[in-house]
């Protein structure tokens, strides 16, 4: 039998890994080409912009709440660790500045800035936020592969892969239904479960 870590375990030692360290204060550019000065993602709701600090904590709902908030499609690749058919998510082809969300928490994963075309029908990324995902080793298709999740509420997104683009090499490939997207300007959700 192989091993798969408990995720219940893993997010317990992970969240106190990455709730102590900042990330970089960033900036995003908004419609004219200026620079909006980086925002706080916490529960109150604020402008999309690059967060500046992990101002969140990990979040252990039961499956049974999941499942009361999410879509049937979310629910079974967030939680059942499934898979969408690839091309089949709008955010494949999303190409605005803004951030892309978990989509059962809320929590920000991914600037846009580094999402790009892997030709994979899966919105790829080169990079995440930092430390907003965790991962395990995934055996499902025998040979292994790392999986990531969001590290706040253990939300599968997808596997990475060492086939990306300058400069981190990785493709980070996720699901649609697992994400979402945020533009530039428009009003971020506040983090479900704060």
């Amino acid at each position: 039998m192989l091993y798969r870590p408990n995720r219940r375990a893993l997010l317990a030692t992970l969240g106190a890994a990455v709730a102590a360290p900042a990330v970089a204060a960033l900036s995003m550019k908004a419609g004219g080409g200026s620079t909006v000065s980086t925002g706080s993602t916490g529960s109150t709701g604020s402008t999309a912009k690059k967060p500046d600090s992990l101002d969140w904590q990990p979040l252990d709902w039961p499956k049974k709440k999941w499942r009361e908030v999410l879509s049937d499609d979310a629910y079974r690749v967030l939680f059942q660790e499934g898979t969408e058919r690839p091309f089949s998510s709008p955010l494949n082809d999303e190409k605005r500045d803004g951030l892309f969300l978990c989509a059962a928490c809320f929590l920000p994963l991914f600037d846009a800035e580094t999402k790009y075309d892997s030709g994979t029908g899966w919105p790829s990324f080169y990079a995440p936020i930092e430390g907003r995902l965790g991962t395990s080793r995934d055996f499902k298709l025998l040979v292994p592969r790392t999986e990531y999740h969001c590290a706040r509420c253990g939300g599968h997104q997808g596997h990475v892969f060492d086939d990306g683009p300058a400069p981190t090499g990785k493709r980070y490939c996720n699901n649609g239904v697992a994400l979402r997207f945020v533009a530039a300007g428009e009003e971020l959700p506040a983090l479900r479960g704060a």
